[in-house]
């Protein structure tokens, strides 16, 4: 059964341990039980405050309780949840089955930027389910490397070489889902790119969708955002990053014909203004729960699909994961 409510914020044990800046390493219906989903609150600096769920999720590759909640002080946001999906999984390749893992971590609730980029940040936030957002890999190859399978030079997990995998859209396949989602070797979920999963179970339709948080305690959206960024009003569009393939490969690099351009990591290249969005893929502007502003950042269609940087200060952070 699904509930949703909104419970009388409790106290988390606070664990003073640092982000970790680690990567990762057929078809069937849910039950009637299958999660339906909430909508967030909307006040400016509100947003999912008090947003608590739990329900069966019956899809093929969960078949289990998708537990998570959202509470707020005067001055962090915290989700607490056991990072198993609250939508659809029937597709994907997992070495490992979708496992219940222990989620509690903090967030300021009034973020402030620094006027520059820190990073690189392997695991800049955690969605609104709990899962975790981990866009890179561990998995890298060789400069002389030959193909994917083993033994030809690349490695799907604690890679050391040069060459560093990408999940989506090159020539190694990571087994990831429907929600461009797989699963690390202790069983956690976790997204790589758009969470198609999220965005359909919230059901927004063309408009802006909070899908997430990131680490810095800015809100990310997910694929729309407004023409104008300064106003409401204007007409929704999908959002362009201006990371672009490179058009010549690093020397060294492994043969294009076997590792086509957008293999690796360092296949793009940032160009300011090619896109809407800045080198962490965002920007500031209005959103639907900061009527008066605020930077935010996108998960688009194209690389880097989660932001691989921050904009915002990273101060400690109180995680159970």
């Amino acid at each position: 059964m699904v509930r949703v409510t909104r419970p009388v914020i409790v106290a988390l044990t606070m664990l003073a341990v640092a982000v970790s800046l680690m990567a990762c390493g057929g078809s069937a219906s849910p039950t009637a039980a299958t999660p339906t989903g909430s909508t967030p609150a909307t006040g400016a600096g509100d947003a999912l405050c008090g947003l608590s769920y739990s329900a069966f999720n019956g899809s093929a590759k969960v078949q289990a309780n998708s537990v998570y909640s959202w509470t707020c002080t005067s001055t962090v946001r915290t989700v607490a949840g056991n990072g198993i999906p609250d939508h659809v999984v029937n597709t994907g390749n997992f070495a490992t089955p979708i496992s219940v893992q222990n989620i509690v971590v903090n967030f300021t609730l009034s973020p402030t930027s620094t006027g520059g980029v820190s990073g690189p940040v392997m695991n800049p936030g955690y969605a609104i389910n709990s899962v975790k957002l981990d866009p890179g890999t561990a998995g890298t190859c060789m400069s002389t490397a030959t193909g994917t399978a083993p033994g030809a030079g690349c490695v799907a997990a604690n890679g050391q070489d040069p060459w560093r995998l990408e999940a989506l859209g090159g020539a190694f396949a990571f087994g990831t889902d429907e929600s461009n989602a797989h699963v690390q070797p202790n069983g956690q979920y976790h997204y790589h790119g758009m969470p198609e999963g999220i965005i359909n179970k919230l059901n927004k339709g063309q408009a802006m969708t909070l899908v997430a948080f990131a680490i810095d305690g800015f809100p990310i959206y997910a694929r729309y955002g407004y023409t104008d960024a300064t106003s409401a009003t204007s007409p929704i569009k999908v959002m362009r990053g201006s990371w672009q393939k490179k058009s010549t490969p690093d020397a060294g690099r492994p043969s294009v014909a076997t590792f086509p351009m957008g293999t690796f990591t360092q296949d793009y290249l940032y160009v300011a203004g090619s896109g809407e969005l800045d080198e962490c893929n965002g920007r500031t502007g209005v959103t639907p729960e900061y009527p008066n502003g605020t930077y935010h950042y996108y998960i688009t269609d194209t690389y880097p699909y989660i932001q691989r940087c921050m904009k915002g200060r990273l101060g400690p952070v109180s995680a159970a994961r």
